[in-house]
């Protein structure tokens, strides 16, 4: 069963749990509002069901509330980052803020973030870099637990490695495509486990390398104590654009990739190597601007598929969701208030069930 809450209930209660795991009233508010955000966006395996693993992180040492991002190399259109495990939400505004004042001074910069615990939805910094008219890039690996098979393997060697992409359209929203380089997101098992609902045929394999619908086989240890795995989108080409995630989110950024056993720790370390372009300095604006809207317009005038009302661009059905269930409230089923509310309890907050 699920209920309806809404946005502004849901931003104070986040607040509330993480101001009691340690955070300043600001920070939780900060990431409060990015949770809420990504489920008022449609995606709710990057919103407030998150919150039991942060606080969980916190408890462990994995998560350092109130740190702030240090920034280890200047180089003017080049920067590197150190998150110091702080909310990604957090530090990750900050090594963006900066980045961006630095493409828009000098026409680009190249981000590298480590060391950044869980960034959440990624598409939020390409949202932040549009904008401003910037048009980014950014590649994410994920340390934390292997959940997504190598194509041809049959165990997790690696996460859900990210890739986002955002690009101004002058006068109208922008387009926005950010998805997980695995089939789907590894939150979206963990909402359709807490759901008790089964997933549909290829995206995963159960702990022996089987194909199975069940979510559980990546959410919770099966029997022998292993895990399933997500498999890679797009077979080998998605199983490619992931090892390059890892290459230039983890290797390059100097965060780390991942090639160690999987553990029990909640922690969720992510690297970003972020590409940020201003097209005004680049001497195409004039040009971006009338091909991007003609290119644009061009592909809704496509007649709509049977049982599509239109076509649309990345972003736009994220968009409409915000407008939905921003009026109507956002659905959290029974199982993830019930974490939401004992993560509460952990650290001395209650919520009203």
């Amino acid at each position: 069963m699920a209920r309806l809450v809404s946005a502004q209930r849901l931003r104070e209660s986040v607040t509330r749990v993480l101001q009691g795991a340690g955070s300043s009233e600001a920070e939780a508010a900060q990431v409060a509002a990015n949770l809420v955000l990504a489920n008022l966006s449609g995606h709710d395996s990057h919103g407030v069901g998150m919150v039991p693993r942060y606080v969980d992180a916190v408890l462990e040492g994995g998560l350092s509330p109130n740190a702030s991002a240090r920034v280890v190399l200047d180089a003017g259109s080049l920067l590197s980052v150190d998150g110091q495990r702080g909310y990604g939400q957090v530090v990750g505004e900050q090594a963006m803020h900066l980045a961006m004042d630095r493409a828009q001074a000098s026409g680009s910069c190249i981000l590298a973030l480590s060391n950044a615990h869980h960034l959440g939805r990624i598409g939020h910094f390409a949202e932040l870099a549009v904008a401003r008219g910037l048009v980014s890039l950014h590649f994410v690996n994920v340390l934390s637990r292997a959940v997504v098979a190598p194509w041809g393997g049959t165990d997790g060697r690696f996460g859900t490695n990210p890739c986002c992409i955002g690009v101004p359209l002058a006068g109208q929203p922008p387009f926005v495509l950010d998805f997980a380089t695995s089939r789907v997101a590894q939150g979206k098992m963990r909402v359709a486990h807490n759901e008790g609902r089964a997933v549909e045929p290829g995206l995963l394999i159960d702990e022996h390398g089987r194909p199975t619908t069940d979510p559980g086989v990546v959410v919770v240890p099966q029997s022998n104590g292993l895990l399933g795995a997500l498999l890679p989108f797009g077979e080998h080409k998605g199983y490619g654009l992931a090892v390059a995630c890892e290459l230039l989110g983890g290797a390059l950024t100097g965060g780390g990739t991942w090639h160690r056993p999987n553990g029990n720790q909640r922690a969720v370390v992510n690297g970003m190597l972020a590409i940020l372009i201003d097209p005004q300095r680049l001497g195409t604006a004039t040009a971006f601007e009338q091909e991007a809207l003609a290119f644009v317009d061009w592909l809704r005038q496509s007649p709509p598929a049977p049982g599509e009302d239109a076509v649309r661009i990345a972003g736009e059905p994220e968009r409409e969701a915000r407008a939905q269930r921003e009026r109507d409230g956002l659905p959290v089923d029974d199982t993830t208030w019930s974490e939401i509310v004992a993560a509460g309890r952990k650290v001395g907050v209650g919520i009203d069930a």
